[in-house]
């Protein structure tokens, strides 16, 4: 398609919020595309440096007092009153605990995206390129803390295309790009902890976000993401291939 996207639209694209044509279109257009990439990146960024401002607009205890005085009953006697401000506080502390959990995990596959997408956007995506995974993975000794398995990706369709190292949460793990046809896709690796296991808390079937498809689980104390453009069923297939590998 021709280079004449605006910040707007690709905006919409980074937030899925075009029209299936215009995604589709978008996600072959973007990664052949320098200038579009990196404006991407930048949108990304500029998402991910706005999301601490989220926890300015907390309700404060005494905005909900205010509003649990409103709703109070004035007629009845104190402990009939006090049924419907407790079912009220209950109802706000699970929607809160609620909210919570959604916004670190949203949280937790954004920074995944944003290392997918700086990938895709540098002039070398990969430090070690290799098809071969008795190459890649030997590579990552002694730079991370931990080691992995690759699974054997002759006849499946994907191909290896080579790793590098990143940090999530000041963690050093590894990045693994898998081609699926015109499809780049990132397998991230990290040792499991408590924070990321609260940030990625929630279910574990494959997630459509930002125009990717997102798989996450652990095995061996270790936490994997998939995430890439391609199809859910995709996406799918790798991660039980790495799960084979990692058992």
């Amino acid at each position: 398609m021709p280079c004449n996207s605006n910040p707007a639209t690709l905006g919409a694209y980074l937030d899925n919020e075009l029209p299936p044509e215009q995604m589709a279109a978008l996600r072959q257009h973007v990664p052949t595309c320098a200038e579009c990439a990196a404006e991407v990146v930048e949108l990304a960024m500029m998402q991910r440096s706005l999301r601490p401002a989220r926890a300015r607009f907390t309700p404060t205890p005494e905005f909900r007092r205010k509003i649990q005085q409103q709703i109070a009953p004035r007629r009845r006697s104190w402990h009939f009153a006090l049924v419907p401000a407790m079912a009220v506080l209950v109802i706000m502390l699970l929607v809160g605990l609620g909210w919570v959990a959604y916004s670190h995990r949203a949280d937790a596959f954004a920074e995944a995206a944003d290392l997918h997408i700086n990938a895709l956007a540098s002039a070398n995506p990969v430090d070690v390129v290799s098809t071969d995974r008795h190459t890649v993975k030997p590579w990552y000794q002694g730079r991370i803390p931990f080691s992995f398995n690759l699974p054997e990706f002759q006849n499946t369709g994907y191909t290896l295309i080579g790793g590098r190292l990143v940090y999530y949460h000041q963690q050093p793990g590894a990045q693994l790009l898998v081609a699926l046809r015109q499809h780049k896709i990132s397998v991230l690796i990290f040792q499991e902890t408590p924070e990321l296991a609260r940030a990625f808390a929630g279910p574990t079937s494959v997630e459509h976000r930002n125009s990717f498809s997102i798989d996450t689980w652990t095995s061996q104390d270790l936490r994997f993401v998939v995430i890439g453009d391609a199809d859910p069923a995709a996406i799918t297939k790798l991660a039980e291939l790495l799960k084979q590998a990692n058992s």
